[in-house]
């Protein structure tokens, strides 16, 4: 029987969600592609917030990888955009000159940033907050620029606000209400969040209208109305929303505000659906998660042909924490002259509850500072109850546990993903769960927002009793109820081999494993044997197995090794050939001091690399990348040390050695550090007739100045401690962790406790000298022969233009 072919346009959270539901209903039923115009798998966009304000990073809020679409033949189309569609001859079109066909469509174009049409609202420095595209230009804009001013006092707007000021700006919001956040909160908690966010250090200017941004061609401030004027270096916008319906409109579906769709999810088109933010139900467009996710299981039911009574609307709620500070809202958040409310105001511990009443039944509720009521609340006005029970479940749910027990099977404990309170409970028990991370896994509670993980862990205690563990260990992954270093003991003592016996012996709960399972285990594994194991290519990341770094337009970037930073003139007309002959986008001197090659076609990778004839520079590794060098001795005037030639030394010595993350060195030849060695994973610094090494620093988002770890007289001892330090961070530190992390987390004097035991000192240097001597560079045995390279690359499986 012939698959139909599924169409999804957008590849963010509400349309993957509904494709989830798809597979689940019929996974073997259809022929999946997804288009998605940003290149990345779908992240999840409620956590931008937090990568802003450097608490996480991009991979940390993906929700599907690469992987996940490999792994269910989804072919995913990143970085590429729909232009047009033919619901006639039913197929659509790209700005990649690409076209597909289709038996069922589905758009989930999602929303865009309104951006008020101030005079000089383009000029350089004005951005909205929507995507990670916009996160990364407050970061950089934070490097080089201090006063930002975000328009809007909304959730988006003060999210945006606390990642400036953790990127060290001075913030201004700017409000037009008399009150924040005035659509979720009613006027005494918008006043009390106020005062809540003034003590972070956000200054805000409320009831003032935008008028013009002033500047030349970057901005220099914000005009208002009434003739004031604030200095602004950004200006981020962050005042709404609109439904993206112009691909639809102009496709000739019916719009209204959002595509006009029916219970179904279905436009007027037949097997046209819309579902998410661009998709309005009964004059309703809805722009939380919680709804979005509802019409995704609706819509699969209706497209794998299911019976069902269809989406009939959602009662909204919010629950966040803004800054730190918890706040939850549903349904009315103002009285009227028809409307009673039950309140509680305790200023010294900065709680607001407020419970509001019409004809004897709960419709709405605000809280402030103390949420645990929220869910409840919800369940409560969704059932229609009157007043008294709410009352009376409050006298008798003294604590989070007793909560969680009076709560019915079917009410729900995560709004986000749907996720009831019985089916938590039914997974705890038939899967054996023990964890938060492992429910998260196995049910999706907790997946989006994060808001109901403290109900997770109450449920777990209540279900669990006393086999419950409050202080959880960190596990590596919901697959395993095991830490890091149980893995690596066990791998030591039952002496495994392969990723999958890991896997088999430990019992993990899904028998392929994760994403994030996959590539750490096989590091582990060649850590603990690194002489007997053989590297399993597959649970690398697609990256490492491509040798190149996908980019937002789906080309991919190739980085030559140049060691040191330093080439010569046949290089060179090498990388001028190859960029030539593969008219290569653009060629760019890296940070590293290296040449990347940007705009190669995943088709030309094996053949470009064979014309170069050069190793790969490990731009994707996690392990040594780059040692960054100044001139040295040999040329400037200050130098004291040969840096390059040192510098050349460590990087041949290392190369190829695997890490837990990437590894970034450079050598100064004084101590004006011009390689940065400050900021380096390792920074060897010259003085005269000595080196300083320092370690542990990182110049991205989580900045970290490096420690000084010791002094020595002899670049031999330099390469020694570089060695033990690597070694005994490979050994100790949890895959994924930065070398700034770890020695964060563990200390500098433990580092330099263990180095200065000599025995142990030796012992590290051995077993990285053992690590080194079976490095084998499958790239080096290839470069010359560019069908042994295709046969590498005909062995990756990836969806089309995926990382």
């Amino acid at each position: 029987m012939r698959k139909q072919k599924l169409v999804l346009i957008g590849n963010g959270m509400a349309g993957v969600r509904a494709v989830e539901e798809i597979l689940k209903l019929d996974p073997d039923g259809f022929e999946i592609t997804v288009f998605g115009s940003e290149p990345y798998p779908n992240y999840n966009r409620i956590q931008l917030s937090k990568v802003l304000q450097g608490d996480t990073e991009i991979e940390d809020i993906t929700l599907n990888t690469w992987e996940w679409y490999e792994e269910n033949n989804i072919a995913l189309y990143p970085g590429e955009t729909v232009t047009h569609m033919d619901t006639s001859s039913r197929f659509v079109f790209t700005d990649k000159n690409r076209m597909v066909s289709y038996d069922k469509l589905i758009i989930a174009t999602g929303s865009v940033p309104f951006m008020l049409p101030l005079p000089g609202a383009d000029k350089e420095g004005v951005t909205a907050f929507r995507d990670i595209k916009d996160c990364e230009k407050m970061m950089e804009a934070a490097k080089n620029h201090k006063k930002a001013v975000v328009i809007g006092g909304g959730l988006l707007g003060l999210e945006a606000a606390r990642g400036l000021l953790n990127l060290g700006m001075k913030v201004d919001v700017v409000h037009i209400a008399d009150s924040l956040m005035e659509r979720q909160l009613d006027k005494t908690a918008g006043k009390m969040l106020l005062k809540e966010l003034q003590d972070q250090g956000m200054n805000f200017l409320l009831e003032k209208q935008s008028a013009e941004i002033t500047g030349n061609n970057r901005v220099e401030g914000l005009k208002f109305s009434d003739g004031e004027e604030v200095e602004a270096d950004l200006v981020v916008m962050a005042v709404g929303i609109r439904p993206n319906v112009t691909l639809a409109k102009e496709s000739g579906i019916p719009v209204n505000r959002g595509i006009l769709v029916d219970d179904h999810l279905e436009t007027e088109v037949p097997d046209v659906f819309a579902v998410g933010e661009c998709a309005e139900h009964k004059e309703m467009v809805y722009g939380l998660v919680a709804p979005l996710f509802q019409q995704g299981k609706e819509l699969a039911k209706k497209i794998c042909g299911q019976e069902s009574e269809g989406y009939q609307g959602s009662v909204l709620s919010t629950q966040l924490k803004v800054s730190g500070v918890d706040v939850f809202s549903t349904g009315k958040i103002t009285e009227d002259e028809n409307t009673k409310s039950i309140k509680v105001f305790d200023d010294w511990r900065g709680i607001y509850q407020k419970v509001l009443v019409d004809e004897g039944k709960i419709t709405g509720a605000v809280l402030f500072g103390d949420t645990k009521d929220g869910n409840r609340l919800l369940s409560l006005i969704n059932k229609k109850a009157p007043v008294e029970e709410y009352l009376e479940s409050d006298q008798t749910a003294e604590s989070g546990i007793d909560l969680i027990a009076s709560m019915p099977d079917e009410e729900m404990i995560c709004g986000c993903n749907g996720v009831s309170k019985g089916t938590i409970v039914q997974a705890i028990q038939d899967e054996g769960l023990t964890t938060v991370e492992q429910v998260k896994g196995c049910t999706s509670a907790s997946r989006s927002c994060g808001g109901c993980k403290s109900l997770v862990s109450d449920l777990l205690e209540c279900t669990l009793g006393d086999e419950y563990d409050h202080n959880q260990k960190e596990t590596i992954c919901a697959c395993t109820t095991l830490s890091r270093d149980e893995v690596i003991e066990e791998i030591k003592e039952k002496q495994m081999t392969h990723v999958k016996e890991v896997m088999n012996v430990l019992g993990w709960s899904t028998e392929e494993g994760c994403p994030k399972c996959k590539p750490a285990l096989n590091y582990y594994l060649g850590m603990v044997h690194p002489t007997e194991y053989e590297d399993e290519k597959e649970s690398r990341y697609v990256n490492e197995r491509l040798h190149a770094n996908i980019q937002k337009d789906g080309t991919y970037s190739v980085v030559p090794r140049m060691y040191g930073g330093v080439t010569n003139a046949d290089d060179l007309r090498k990388i001028a050939d190859a960029a030539e002959k593969y008219k290569v986008k653009m060629i760019k001197v890296t940070g590293g001091q290296r040449i990347d090659l940007l705009g190669v076609h995943k088709e030309d990778l094996p053949s470009i690399w064979s014309d170069l004839g050069m190793k790969s520079g490990s731009a994707y590794a996690k392990g040594l990348r780059t040692v960054k060098t100044c001139v040295g001795a040999d040329f400037c005037r200050f130098g004291t040390q040969d840096s390059v030639g040192l510098g050349v030394q460590i990087e041949k010595k290392f190369e190829g050695l695997n890490t837990p993350h990437k590894v970034k060195m450079s050598v100064s030849a004084c101590p004006r550090n011009c390689a940065e060695g400050s900021i380096k994973d390792v920074g060897v610094v010259g003085l005269d007739g000595e080196f300083e090494v320092y370690v542990g620093g990182n110049g991205g988002t989580h900045m970290r100045k490096a420690d000084l770890l010791i002094k020595v007289k002899t670049e031999e001892e330099v390469i020694d401690y570089t060695a033990a330090f690597l070694q005994l961070y490979r050994e100790e530190a949890a895959y994924l962790e930065r070398t700034s992390a770890w020695v964060e987390r563990v200390g500098i004097e433990y580092v330099q406790k263990v180095m200065s035991d000599k025995k142990a000192f030796i012992d590290l240097i051995q077993r990285m000298d053992e690590a080194l001597s079976v490095i084998q560079e499958p790239w080096e045995q290839v470069i010359n022969d560019e069908t042994l390279l295709r046969d590498l690359y005909q062995n990756v499986k990836i969806p089309a233009g995926s990382n």
